[in-house]
């Protein structure tokens, strides 16, 4: 079912502003005010206050519209987490990416150990309808009690080496933090992590290196009107 457009209404701004400054934020290494510098080098007044509601009130929205890779039995899971600290307080991302580091789920938990393996897991095969045809982890414990439970079937190979996919994508998620000077909650950062894996999963091609300059321009071209079309914004 295609959902309803997004409502702009009491919004004194036009959409093709809302969703350009929340476009900036999400994509690039950007903090709030050096998108309010870069909008009002184009004669945009507004402060970084208004972009940081903007990203909260939409960028979810803008999330759940965009289309989502259909999944795939042949597919490959990997999985990996990251430390994250705010306030001194640490806890930890679980992530989990296909073979061509297409993000598939992410979710910030207490814990490492298998109940939080498991409910990564589960939260896998709810979204993706399917089992995959292989699971790659490094050698955490916790990734094997939770395939024995959940993918009693499925291959499992747990080796440092093999995850560099899902370790990879890490990267682009620390690039950000440095740039906001970390993150200020639990809620924030999984809301951010939401929408800034679908902004990345619909404009980075897959495996770019084996593509031509040209494949990657059309695919960015193609993206670039997906994300007009889903925020009314062309």
């Amino acid at each position: 079912m295609t959902p309803p457009p997004v409502s702009y209404k009491r919004h004194r701004f036009p959409p093709q502003i809302i969703a350009h400054a929340v476009w900036l934020y999400f994509q690039f290494p950007l903090s709030l005010r050096l998108v309010e510098e870069m909008l009002l080098e184009r004669g945009i007044v507004l402060s970084y206050e208004t972009i940081r509601r903007w990203a909260m009130n939409f960028g979810l929205d803008y999330a759940h519209r965009l289309k989502r890779k259909k999944p795939g039995r042949r597919d490959v899971w990997h999985l990996d987490e990251v430390v994250i600290s705010i306030n001194g307080e640490r806890r930890h991302l679980w992530r989990a990416v296909d073979q061509d580091g297409y993000v598939l789920d992410e979710i910030v938990q207490v814990r490492r150990n298998a109940k939080a393996a498991q409910r990564l897991l589960k939260r896998l095969l709810h979204k993706q309808g399917c089992r995959p045809r292989r699971m790659v982890t490094d050698k955490l414990g916790s990734y094997a009690v939770a395939q024995r439970k959940t993918l009693p079937n499925v291959e499992h190979r747990s080796n440092k080496g093999l995850n560099n996919r899902a370790e990879n994508s890490h990267v682009p998620l620390r690039k950000r933090e440095r740039a906001m000077q970390g993150f200020r909650s639990w809620r924030g950062l999984q809301r951010f992590v939401d929408v800034f894996s679908a902004l990345r999963n619909l404009f980075v091609p897959p495996q770019p290196s084996r593509h031509s300059a040209i494949a990657i321009h059309l695919h960015r071209l193609r993206a670039i009107a997906e994300w007009r079309s889903v925020t009314l914004s062309a």
